[in-house]
């Protein structure tokens, strides 16, 4: 079956993108790419900065080193087999966002594994991996080579969209794609639910699930429920490994700019010198800053879930998603929620 050969040609990218996101040296023609090509790729890795300032080596690495855990062949096959392959092959756009390195790569996989080919619009963010990575699919399922397109401009005749971006964005894609089978994704966050009886191993990595790729991504942390007597000492203690974050300048920016805002506005903060702490029942928190507010029961909690299930990409705690794992989405994490795979086996 077609889809099984996909499998097999993502997962022996998904070999080569664990080989860069762990920094290793090229391991020879084996991995289907020669010296020069594995060393342009480490330097295409290396000059994201210069092109996205959030862009770090470190940050477009661990994407990488995400995405290639998602890629093992075995679990593909076991994904794709819930699945049938689409009856027609359609042309299915994508409009990408570019708030993290790669963070349009689940759908790029999805629509060409379901048997669809792929016209991608790249945010002016991230245009360079996914075109590269491309490259090396091609290399490894030639079949591909005229299913998959890039464009900078009209995306011209499709079959169906895909796009991801914010709230406003949303009102753009609706008049211009809405007339097409679509998945509109809009502004999303994530929440964690804390007990008070985490112990410092799950606070530090509470701490991975709030400042992974400096907070940009839906999936990272950005508003705390806490119980009405919680105590921030032992939180603060544990994420001040992550303090090196106000080493970067575009972050060091955010974080002045918002404690300076609110100060003038007499508004009362946390503050640990590289993340500022609001109570407020607002979900979404500026970058630098998070926001968090009490509760009395576990009812309040799910009442605060359900009235923002449309705003909430993930939440962590005990009884959640476990902490550390917010930007650890498997095959069947699906964004929002809505089944990618099943809205493309049925065009």
């Amino acid at each position: 079956m077609y889809k099984n050969r996909l499998a097999h040609a993502f997962g022996l990218l998904g070999d080569l993108m664990e080989l860069f996101g762990s920094e290793k040296e090229w391991p020879g023609y084996s991995c289907g790419l020669t010296l020069v090509e594995f060393q342009n790729f480490n330097s295409l890795i290396n000059k994201q900065i210069h092109s996205n300032g959030w862009f770090t080596p470190e940050n477009v690495r661990k994407s990488l080193l995400a995405l290639s855990v998602q890629l093992n062949e075995g679990r593909l096959h076991e994904w794709t087999s819930l699945y049938q392959e689409a009856r027609t092959s359609k042309r299915v756009a994508l409009i990408m966002a570019g708030n993290i390195p790669l963070v349009g790569f689940h759908d790029f996989l999805c629509v060409l594994i379901s048997g669809h080919s792929v016209v991608v619009k790249l945010s002016s963010d991230d245009r360079f991996l996914l075109p590269a990575l491309s490259e090396f699919l091609v290399k490894l399922e030639p079949s591909l080579h005229y299913k998959i397109i890039f464009t900078s401009g009209r995306i011209g005749e499709v079959d169906a969209v895909i796009a991801t971006g914010s709230d406003n964005s949303a009102v753009y894609f609706e008049q211009y794609f809405g007339k097409y089978p679509h998945i509109f994704r809009k502004n999303r966050t994530s929440v964690a639910v804390l007990d008070g009886a985490e112990s410092t191993e799950e606070l530090i990595l509470l701490g991975k699930d709030i400042f992974e790729y400096f907070g940009l991504g839906c999936r990272n942390v950005s508003h705390l429920l806490l119980p009405n007597d919680y105590n921030f000492d032992s939180f603060f203690e544990s994420i001040y490994g992550y303090s090196e974050i106000i080493q970067h300048n575009k972050y060091a920016n955010n974080y002045d700019y918002q404690k300076a805002v609110h100060l003038l506005n007499n508004i009362s903060l946390l503050d640990n010198n590289f993340v500022l702490l609001r109570e407020t029942k607002e979900l979404f928190s500026p970058l630098g800053m998070i926001h968090y507010h009490y509760f009395n029961s576990q009812r309040e909690v799910d009442e605060y879930l359900k009235l923002n299930e449309n705003k909430i990409q993930a939440s962590v705690g005990h009884g959640y998603i476990p902490f550390g794992q917010a930007q650890s989405p498997q095959l069947l994490d699906y964004a929002d929620g809505i089944d990618t795979m099943s809205f493309l086996q049925n065009l």
